[in-house]
């Protein structure tokens, strides 16, 4: 049987219904029931965001038995996250909590992560972390034992991605003021030590969280193994790296060192402009899966 083809009027009307409906979202968010909106379609998206993520990290042992947690923001009100007293590697749909700001369970079958005072200071203090992943891996929470972050200037992708870690002191683990520990670093780091304890990490996306956990690790470990060898590391030029900062101003990435650029205006880099802008695509399509 042939088929009747669309006509081209009532696609374009389809596709703009679609973009209104999106860019109304946040909005019908805020203005409905917890209910209905742990039971949204954008709901349901991030919470096989967070089972995905977190069974990369139980399969990368970055946790284990119960640790770790994850969450994200749902609209302007509300987060999901974890639970607590359950493995990161056996989540489902119905696992996942919705919660308010102030950190009160509004939708789950499970009691909510005891960490969560922890991703709420992190919403609080900036804006721009959607999402909030703190896990244990074994490189970089070796380095949070000693109580000294990785040293820097070694693997572009590192400097890119995280650059500087901090290392926020030590607190009782779930109290507010272990949450409270990181408020210092939060603005100018997207990755930090949590010293005797592990990596909290934040991001766009929960995957995105993810991966600067995959980065900081790795890297430790890279560095650890190089150190073997026996010969001195050779360290990016420090122009190299003022590169590196006008790339990641670029795409809206913290840095401690931001202010080494300060005095140049956004836009204006130089000899390297294309280069620049080059590598800011690919980085994006990175990102967005496209490469």
């Amino acid at each position: 049987m042939e088929q009747t083809a669309i006509p081209v009027a009532d696609q374009v009307r389809e596709i703009v219904e679609t973009v209104v409906q999106a860019l109304r979202l946040p909005k019908m968010i805020e203005e409905e029931s917890p209910l209905v909106v742990a039971n949204s379609f954008e709901a349901e998206g991030l919470r096989a965001e967070i089972i995905r993520v977190g069974r990369k990290l139980w399969e990368r042992q970055y946790v284990d038995g119960n640790g770790g947690n994850i969450s994200v923001r749902l609209g302007p009100k509300y987060l999901l996250c974890t639970p607590t007293l359950l493995s990161k590697g056996d989540l489902k749909p119905a696992d996942i909590c919705l919660s308010d700001l102030d950190g009160k369970n509004l939708a789950g079958d499970r009691v909510l992560t005891s960490e969560l005072l922890l991703h709420l200071e992190i919403y609080k203090a900036n804006p721009k972390a959607r999402a909030v992943v703190h896990c244990h891996p074994p490189y970089a929470t070796a380095f949070a034992l000693t109580g000294t972050p990785p040293p820097v200037g070694l693997i572009p992708e590192y400097e890119v991605f995280v650059g500087p870690s901090a290392v926020s002191p030590y607190e009782t683990p779930g109290t507010q003021a272990f949450a409270e520990t990181v408020l210092p670093y939060v603005q100018d780091h997207n990755t930090i030590l949590l010293k005797n304890h592990g990596v909290v990490c934040w991001a766009d996306t929960v995957t995105h969280a993810e991966w600067q956990c995959e980065i900081i690790d790795t890297y430790c470990k890279t560095y650890l193994i190089a150190k073997q060898i026996g010969e001195p590391l050779c360290v990016i030029p420090e122009d190299k790296i003022d590169d590196i900062l006008r790339l990641k101003r670029r795409m809206g990435l913290p840095d401690a060192r931001m202010g080494r650029i300060a005095g140049e205006a956004p836009g204006v880099e130089g000899k390297h402009a294309a280069e620049i802008d080059a590598l800011v695509e690919r980085v994006t399509a990175r990102l967005e899966g496209r490469d």
